[in-house]
């Protein structure tokens, strides 16, 4: 753990696994009642320093850490795909994306204006954005860099402190994040990392009079325990929950090409993705070619260890995962859904399951209603956009959702209806450093990224000051 600048252990700790082969990687510490208490204690200490320090100053440690974790990305790639399973490319991807996001809010954070309200002679009304405070950071194990950077670089940019408690499955990128801050300057106590029960921390951490916003990446239900605990206790949160998300293929889409950047970014960590293109909705008039092109690409990718050059597919995070998916799939095929690749786990040891293709879902099928988290492709047809945006919006998720026309129409007609925090059209990036991101409905709320997300970061207050006439 770290706190106060300095590296921690307890004599409880935790097991780190490599879901490739379940070896014993390391051990994380668990942490107690006073070491939560140390770290807010240290947290106090570094949001008195950290405010005051000139957003220039800030940025400068910022970016200084952003050029370090890019010298360092392939041992921190390497680190992510040892623990958390997806293949060294997609982990090396993650770190880089990572450092953009990290430079974006540096500099972004130079930038967050006030203004100054018109008013009568004499009068004057400033509104300015301050640091909201210490701020209580949790993130997810299926993106073990990226999610604690953006949660890091918002918080620091925007001059508040942080504690993170990352997740003990996959701790070493959030360990490397933190040795590059240290590294690059970053005073004591301004970034502060516990480990161990998630609910005792959060309960603590939230409850505490000093953290002031509450920010998580997880489970719906998680998110929605946390958004009440910190609801309790008159704190801002921003809440990056779970998603089912949508992809409408129009007639007038490419199916071959569109089928095959299907798989591709549905076999993107196994799966194990927020924004993940799910529940697939293709026209009846190319139904059947969707759907053969994506069982035979499907069919193509092996899953294989993460550090193999070949890896497509990697493992599935952890056991938990494996059972979830396999039951989703036994459930379908059940209910008369018709299973065209995959759909058993791999005969070796450990967590490999194969991209899933199922086509003619029943509507009662669990897996239309549940999110899959994993590298499963549901596929039904439609004849009429009407019902494709019904469909789409039928769940309570709206995190993201894409689709696929050159119908400026249908475009519009989808941009405007389909209920979600992001949508992409003909292209499957549901976010970057410079755009807001985050759901609708129970997807959660507030925005990382951009300056909305920098925005969620500070509070507002007006001044308003008159000024005495001169005698």
């Amino acid at each position: 753990m770290l706190i106060d600048g300095e590296w921690r252990k307890t004599a409880e700790e935790t097991p780190v696994t490599n879901p490739a082969d379940e070896t014993l990687l390391r051990a994380v510490p668990v942490a107690a009642s006073n070491d939560i208490d140390a770290a807010i204690a240290a947290a106090e200490r570094g949001q008195r320093v950290w405010q005051k320090t000139a957003p220039a100053e800030r940025a400068r440690v910022i970016l200084a850490a952003a050029a370090l974790l890019r010298e360092r990305a392939e041992d921190i790639a390497l680190a992510s795909t040892l623990e958390q399973g997806k293949p060294l490319a997609q982990s090396q991807a993650e770190v880089l994306r990572a450092c953009e996001i990290i430079e974006w809010d540096a500099n972004e954070g130079r930038r967050l204006y006030g203004r100054t309200i018109p008013a009568e002679s004499g009068l004057r009304h400033t509104v300015l954005r301050e640091p909201i405070g210490i701020v209580a950071a949790f993130s997810p194990w299926n993106f073990p860099v990226s999610p604690p950077a953006r949660k890091i670089a918002g918080a620091l940019s925007a001059g508040c402190a942080i504690i993170l408690k990352p997740s003990e499955e996959t701790p070493a990128g959030a360990i490397q994040l933190a040795h590059a801050f240290l590294d690059a300057g970053l005073p004591a106590g301004v970034l502060n990392i516990l480990f161990g029960d998630p609910a005792h921390i959060s309960q603590r951490l939230i409850a505490h009079r000093s953290v002031r916003l509450v920010t998580f990446t997880g489970s719906v239900p998680v998110g929605k325990r946390l958004a009440a605990l910190a609801g309790e206790h008159m704190k801002p949160a921003i809440m990056e929950l779970g998603g089912h998300s949508p992809v409408i293929v129009c007639a007038d889409a490419p199916v071959i090409e569109t089928a095959r950047a299907s798989v591709q970014i549905k076999a993107r960590n196994a799966g194990q993705v927020c924004v993940a293109p799910t529940r697939f909705f293709a026209h009846a008039s190319l139904y059947e070619a969707f759907v053969e092109e994506a069982a035979a690409r499907a069919a193509e990718l092996a899953p294989l260890d993460g550090r193999d050059p070949a890896c497509r597919l990697g493992p599935l995070a952890n056991a938990r995962r494996l059972a979830a998916v396999d039951a989703l799939v036994k459930d379908a095929v059940s209910r008369g859904a018709r299973l065209l690749a995959g759909g058993r786990q791999v005969e070796r040891r450990s967590f490999y399951y194969p991209l899933t293709v199922l086509a003619d879902l029943p509507a009662n099928a669990r897996a239309m209603h549940e999110e899959p988290f994993g590298p499963l492709m549901l596929i039904q047809p439609f004849t009429d956009l009407d019902d494709a945006i019904a469909r789409a919006n039928s769940l309570p998720f709206g995190l993201a959702a894409y689709a696929f026309t050159d119908s400026a129409q249908a475009a519009e007609r989808i941009s405007s209806e389909v209920q979600c925090g992001n949508l992409s059209i003909n292209h499957y990036v549901a976010s970057l450093a410079e755009t807001p991101f985050g759901g609708i409905k129970d997807s959660g709320y507030g925005r990382e990224g951009g300056m909305e997300g920098l925005h969620c970061y500070t509070t507002v207050k007006n001044v308003s000051h008159r000024l005495r006439p001169s005698s």
